[in-house]
């Protein structure tokens, strides 16, 4: 049975019709605004319908990056869409003007679960998905299952606390892991090495057209890639704060494999190496214990689309 994956982002939507092997059949996309709800709503439907009439499916997953309620029909709370207390699921359907099923998923989640199933955790049964890009976001696989906790909140793991009274997060606390150890941590730790030496951060600064304001990931995975020492540094200090973090999840729940998803992925091996020492650095019973793979994710900027429709159908 084919499905529908839809994977919503702040300013666009990605939908595709996804088979049971997890490929993509057939992609659409739509552009949204992020404080106008209906108008999400909106596109969703939009691109659902001109794709149910040139494909036959049977069930509908809209991934969203938020809190999802535990009958996963509704999004109780997203950082970076309006959504507080909303019923999505019944929204679009009133919509679309048809009976499908419609689940509504984590983002993370629908992400990781595509990973698990049709990428680098497809010959695991207990995996972690850390989706590295603005903020950190988690998926949890435990003996084959996804893990959404009592109240369908669970793997939040970017908002565990790591540094006391440390930077501000967005969810309203400080110090959580995602702000030491995402896509965002990387381009504030540039920016500010960059205003206070600028000698150092030439390269960086080149790529941005000279304002330290400017920089941004890629720009730093270039330089690094490149050669450049400052480059290079701030992908490992990202890498040893992913790594050593992992630690500790893997001390409540002992993974086979985490899987490192997000933009920051383009970096290859100046990542991983770093995530992998700062993994082993801080994993306890070190020489007593299997140690965990951590491997790049397979499907890049699709998973969501993927993961959404394959928990729909099932």
């Amino acid at each position: 049975m084919h499905a529908i994956g839809v994977d919503i982002g702040g300013t666009k939507i990605a939908v595709g019709v996804v088979d049971e092997d997890g490929r993509i059949l057939a992609q659409v996309r739509r552009e949204t605004v992020a404080d106008d709800v209906a108008d999400i709503d909106r596109a969703i439907a939009d691109a659902v319908t001109e794709l149910t009439k040139e494909h036959e499916v049977g069930a509908i997953g809209l991934a969203a990056a938020g809190f999802v309620s535990p009958d996963r029909r509704g999004v109780n709370f997203a950082p970076n869409i309006a959504w507080r207390e909303y019923p999505l699921a019944a929204k679009v359907a009133a919509l679309i003007d048809s009976d499908l099923p419609i689940v509504v998923e984590n983002d993370a989640n629908a992400a990781g679960w595509a990973e698990f199933r049709f990428g680098a955790g497809r010959a695991a049964t207990d995996m972690i998905m850390l989706t590295v890009g603005t903020g950190l976001g988690g998926a949890v696989v435990v003996g084959g299952e996804l893990v959404r906790g009592k109240w369908g909140v669970g793997a939040e793991v970017g908002h565990m606390r790591v540094v006391p009274n440390g930077h501000y997060c967005g969810c309203g606390h400080e110090g959580c892991w995602e702000q030491y150890a995402s896509g965002s941590a990387l381009v504030r730790d540039a920016q500010h090495a960059a205003v206070a030496n600028p000698k150092r951060a030439a390269r960086l600064l080149e790529l941005a057209g000279g304002s330290a304001e400017q920089i941004r990931g890629p720009q730093i995975t270039r330089a690094a890639k490149e050669g450049d020492e400052l480059g290079i540094e701030l992908l490992a200090k990202l890498g040893r704060w992913i790594g050593e973090g992992a630690a500790s999840v893997a001390a409540l729940l002992d993974p086979e494999i985490f899987v490192i998803g997000g933009g920051v992925g383009a970096a290859g091996e100046l990542l991983l190496g770093p995530v992998r020492r700062g993994y082993e650095a801080q994993l306890s019973a070190l020489g007593h214990r299997p140690v965990a793979q951590i491997e790049l994710a397979q499907h890049g900027n699709e998973a969501g689309i993927v993961g959404a429709a394959d928990l729909a159908r099932r």
